[in-house]
């Protein structure tokens, strides 16, 4: 029975076809692009208070789009990081390669769901062509399987459960007809440095923290291969393609063919040092690592893709399907790519669009400078720091800096001046028992004219702390 009331599907049939609701998204979205590399790095505090007009109890009636677009253009994007921009070096956050951007506008009107073929033809033919790309890149074992996820934190997971699956079957044990309940045991071997998402994966998994098997590592965060115990069939080795806050890579040849004569399992984090895999001229870092069983890698790191684009790499496919494949009687499985096999998630965004597009517009060249180019900007940055009496504390091999002033207070004081000056914005960790400055120079934005703008920054942070620390 039809009815004369005004519902709210009409207004959002309606709404579908007013495109000057899109022209106006539009048009706010390149006025942000136009000013992201002069707005502050960091909100101040008129911007965060400008989030309170979000704190509102739902209303009852129907919202009007444009007013919706409007307080999120006026209060949503003066509160934004400019990681987009080139002086944010707070974590590993890359920029956005333009075309990549474009796709993604197309992709998410789109809406894709990238489960299954049946339900997307286009995001299962571009999943396998990037599968394909990213193998030749790596140079990975040819049959490698990529599954595309949120970010590296998900792609460890699934690489680690399958490597714990694939060593207990081995052992006669099939953990997901019976569970981790009288299973034999799985030892883990990591390194002292291994990132928290390792732990955080392992704790899911049933593998916790106590019964890990930690191996001391070298200066530069580096597992020390000489102290790696005896690996056996029932050991998960997790490596690091590079450190969170050095950016070093472990030893993979001595360690990987190690693992390969005793049976074992490895899984590298490469979460942004894996790229390195790709340029002509850092590969070295990387050598040996297609020795191992799995990768997980972030494309919105070093790759300069959108966010969220992480993925898992496997050279079993077989033994990433079966630790993460799914049944039911409505689902259709097809002769085609079944994107869902390779991840833990069913219902999925197409993000493999934006990867598509990154990687068609850089080509293998330009994916080898990108990288090459960001441990350039790292290696100038770090000199011109050190030019202006900062200790760079780490080898800059890759696109990390760890910078100090040698005093933990007066450290941790140039980081709050440089973090109040909203000119640029990195972070801190602890290197040892040492204070540090932690900068990521992870965005292709990044100019050299960026770089000296932010070492005159550090400059004055460094002579405020040091005035401060006088008068105290």
């Amino acid at each position: 029975m039809k009815t004369n009331n005004k519902i709210v599907s009409d207004n959002l049939r309606e709404e579908a076809l007013d495109f000057a609701l899109f022209e106006q998204a539009k048009n706010y979205a390149i006025n942000y692009m136009d000013n992201i590399l002069n707005q502050a790095v960091f909100p101040d505090m008129k911007a965060l208070d400008g989030l309170n007009a979000f704190k509102e109890p739902l209303q009852v009636e129907y919202g009007d789009p444009y007013k919706i677009l409007d307080l999120l253009h006026k209060n949503g994007s003066p509160a934004t990081i400019a990681q987009t921009g080139g002086r944010y070096f707070g974590f590993v956050c890359g920029g956005i390669v333009p075309v990549a951007l474009a796709a993604k506008w197309l992709s998410d009107t789109w809406d894709q769901n990238a489960a299954l073929y049946v339900i997307s033809p286009i995001a299962s033919v571009l999943e396998e062509v990037c599968e394909k790309w990213l193998v030749e890149l790596f140079k990975f074992p040819p049959n490698t399987a990529a599954g595309f996820v949120g970010g590296s934190s998900t792609a460890t997971l699934c690489g680690l459960t399958a490597g714990r699956n694939y060593l207990l079957n081995k052992l006669g044990y099939d953990v997901s007809k019976n569970g981790l309940f009288g299973a034999p045991e799985i030892r883990v071997i990591l390194g002292e440095e291994a990132h928290s998402t390792v732990y955080k994966a392992l704790s899911i998994l049933g593998l916790g923290s106590e019964r890990l098997i930690k191996v001391p590592v070298d200066d530069q965060g580096r597992i020390k291969p000489e102290l790696v115990p005896e690996l056996d069939a029932s050991t998960l080795l997790i490596l690091q393609a590079g450190n969170v806050n050095s950016g070093a890579f472990d030893d993979f040849k001595t360690l990987c063919q190690r693992a390969r004569k005793a049976g074992a399992w490895v899984h590298v984090d490469g979460a942004f040092g894996l790229w390195a895999a790709a340029s002509d001229n850092l590969n070295h870092l990387t050598y040996g690592v297609e020795l191992a069983d799995s990768w997980s890698v972030d494309a919105h790191k070093t790759l300069n893709a959108p966010y969220d684009n992480g993925i898992i790499l496997c050279s079993n496919r077989e033994a990433l399907t079966n630790a993460l494949h799914m049944t039911g009687s409505y689902i259709i499985y097809s002769d085609q790519r079944d994107g869902m096999l390779y991840t833990p998630d069913m219902s999925r965004r197409a993000r493999i669009v934006e990867l598509w597009a990154t990687l068609k517009s850089l080509g293998k060249k330009g994916v080898s400078e990108l990288v090459e180019d960001l441990h350039d900007k790292a290696k100038y940055f770090a000199n011109a720091l050190k030019d202006n009496g900062f200790t760079i504390k780490n080898e800059v091999c890759f696109n990390q800096l760890l910078v100090s002033l040698g005093n933990n207070d007066t450290t941790e004081n140039v980081l709050k001046f440089i973090q109040i000056s909203k000119e640029c914005w990195c972070g801190g960790a602890k290197w040892g028992n040492d204070s540090a400055i932690r900068i990521s120079v992870c965005s292709y934005r990044t100019t050299y004219e960026d770089i000296d703008r932010c070492v005159k920054v550090f400059a004055k942070a460094k002579d405020e702390a040091l005035n401060d620390n006088a008068i105290d």
